[in-house]
């Protein structure tokens, strides 16, 4: 997945989607510190383009990765736009910011997600 400048937020986080399907992603004014979550007080609104937002002048795309950690593509998003991005994961019915587990890779986190989810319906139902 290759990010620019010039998407919509809506249209990041729908791509994002399509490839961590059991992922999200959510973009903030403020940045969080490692292992801390963001207020949804900070919270950007999707309508808007990256360019729109960003307090830093991104050149050139931005690649995601499967094998990156959260903490990585979280920072990385963060010094190439200058604008904080958190990730949450698929817990059950929940979306849950990945704050304690930034450690893990994507793929890590998806999977998990899928398999939170898996468990939930297998309880719950759909």
């Amino acid at each position: 997945m290759v990010i620019n400048s010039n998407k919509r937020l809506r249209e990041i986080q729908q791509e994002f989607a399509a490839v961590f399907p059991y992922l999200r992603i959510q973009f903030y004014a403020s940045p969080h510190g490692v292992g801390e979550g963001s207020s949804d007080k900070e919270q950007i609104s999707d309508e808007h383009s990256l360019h729109e937002v960003q307090r830093k002048a991104g050149k050139g795309n931005f690649t995601i990765d499967a094998n990156m950690t959260v903490g990585d593509f979280e920072k990385r998003f963060s010094e190439q736009f200058g604008i904080s991005v958190q990730v949450f994961r698929k817990s059950g019915s929940l979306w849950m910011q990945t704050t304690s587990t930034d450690g893990w890779t994507l793929a890590e986190q998806n999977r998990k997600g899928g398999s939170s989810e898996e468990a939930f319906i297998e309880k719950y139902g759909s």
